[in-house]
Formats: C-alpha cells, structure tokens, sequence
C-alpha cells in the first residue's frame, strides 16, 4: 500500500537525484577534515559553481565565518548543518504557497521562453487542482504553435479538463473566451497558456500585456496570478528572465522545471536574494517527466537535498 509518507519519501530521492550535480560537489567537500580557509575556500566555490551567484555566495559564507567563531563549530559536519540552515533562512521567504480560493474563477496567466516546461507544467497544476476537487479550464493562448495547442489538449484529455482554444487565432481573444467562460460556468480556476518568448523581443512581449489587459476586460481584476515558468537548466540566465518577464507583466509566482538533468539548484538562492526584500514566491518545482514530479516549494526540503542531508 502507496501511504503519503511513501510519496514524500519518494520525492524526496527524485528530488536528490535531481539536484545529483550540485550535491556530488557540495558533498565531496565535508570529508571530515579541518575547519580551515582552505576549505572555506573551496565551499565558496563550489556555492559559486552552483549558481547561487556571487553576492549570495560571499553573504553565505560570512555569515558561516561568524557562526564558527560565535558558535565555536569545530567539524565540517556542523558547519554543513550551519550552511542548511544559511539555505533555509534564505529560502523560506520565498516559500509561496498558492491561495486557489480567493478568488473564483482564479485566473492564472502562465509565462515563460520556449522550452522551459510552460504548457507541461500547466498539465500537471491541473492534475494537482483536480485533486483538491477544484474544476479547472484551459486557455490553448500559444496559438502561434499547433504542437502547443495539441500537447495542453492531451493534458487536458488526461485530467479530465476542457480546453479553449483557435487554430492560429488571436491570443488574447482566445484568454478573454476562457475568462469569460470560466466566469460564466462558475469554475474555480482559469489557466491561460502563452506563446514561448524571447525575453529581447519587445514586440511579443507588448502581446503579454495585451494579453492581460483581455483577461481584465473579461473579469476586472484578472490575471490573479502571472506566474513565470523557469528552466532549472539554465543557471544565471534565470535572473534575466525573472527581470525582463517582471518588467513586462508583474509576476506574482514562480515555477521552477527541470531539476532533474544538469540543472545547479543554487539558482533558486540567487532568484531569492535577487529581490530579497520581497521575494517573489516559488510555488512549484519539477523533478521529471512524470504527472506528480511538480510539487510544492519547500525550503528546508530543498535545502536538504542541495547538501546531501
């Protein structure tokens, strides 16, 4: 018998093996040796190589220099509890967790470049809404790419979800039927897919404006949610995009795919201490391919795994 402890388990070690890269090099280093500068010097490094950035890193590693003389750590295997909770305290600003009844319908606008997992990850939301029983419709918004609208059609079929859509119509008309017809029907969640974008094309991302504007036109005060779907992959990039797609649209949560490849987890500590003061909110991270490999954000969790712990 499947338990839920079974599940999170599982999670967990998908989770690990994900973030296998960053962990290996992190690890390697807490062999049981002196708390000296040379070994400080390595952990900068391998934080640094991680993708948590530069500024986060040195912030990390100052506060662990005072924590040893403060504390009196005399074993790297307390200095790596120190380096968690350094991680957890970073992270746990960042812990979003999505608010489904504040509005009804929610309407949620999913953003991000081509290849990042956006209309995936929009298949698997749904999935996760239908579990806690809330009715769900779809928006087919990238209506320049007919493999987009085909792939949120089988998500759909797979979770039991209408979805909306034009063959090579409007984008916005297609998210303003959606809201209309969410709001209509009484659903409790709206999600409109977007067409992938390059973050340097001023002109597609004028249409995400646009496209927002329709949903308000449909229901003022839509899209509740503007969230950006990220590629783990793609290290300190992320930080542009989050700047360039908050810039367009302000974002309200974040998706992070892909974790489970060549992705170096440090970048969630970098998109985190970007805009530290206030964080925009990671509700989701993926691991795989898998319907249930999306899962909610929690920092000591991913903390946890990043070290090996």
């Amino acid at each position: 018998m499947i338990t839920s402890e079974t599940k999170k388990t599982g999670w967990f070690s998908r989770l690990k093996e994900g973030l296998h890269k960053t962990r290996v090099n992190i690890i390697g280093l807490f062999t049981g040796g002196k708390v000296d500068e040379e070994f400080l010097e390595e952990l900068e490094f391998a934080l640094i190589s991680a993708d948590m950035g530069v500024q986060t890193v040195s912030e990390i590693l100052t506060s662990l220099r005072e924590a040893i003389q403060l504390k009196g750590l005399k074993t790297q295997d307390e200095v790596r509890l120190e380096l968690r909770d350094q991680l957890v305290k970073l992270l746990k600003p960042a812990e979003g967790q999505l608010d489904i009844n504040r509005e009804k319908p929610l309407i949620m606008m999913m953003i991000g470049v081509n290849g990042a997992g956006k209309t995936t990850s929009i298949g698997k939301i749904s999935k996760w809404f239908s579990k806690e029983g809330k009715s769900v419709l779809l928006a087919a918004g990238d209506t320049f790419r007919a493999a987009a609208r085909e792939q949120l059609a089988v998500w759909g079929e797979r979770n039991r979800v209408e979805v909306i859509a034009q063959a090579g119509g409007d984008p916005a008309a297609v998210a303003f039927d959606a809201v209309s017809a969410g709001k209509a029907r009484g659903m409790d969640v709206v999600i409109v897919d977007t067409a992938g974008r390059l973050t340097t094309q001023t002109r597609l991302m004028e249409e995400l404006k646009r496209i927002a504007r329709s949903q308000n036109k449909a229901l003022p005060g839509a899209p509740h949610e503007v969230i950006l779907v990220i590629d783990g992959t793609n290290g300190q990039n992320a930080l542009a995009q989050v700047k360039a797609f908050d810039e367009a649209v302000p974002l309200t949560g974040l998706i992070i795919t892909k974790l489970d490849g060549t992705a170096k987890g440090g970048v969630l500590a970098a998109i985190t201490k970007m805009r530290q003061d206030k964080p925009i909110p990671i509700y989701f991270i993926g691991v795989g391919e898998h319907i249930d490999d999306l899962q909610p954000f929690k920092a000591e969790e991913f903390a946890n795994a990043l070290i090996g712990l």
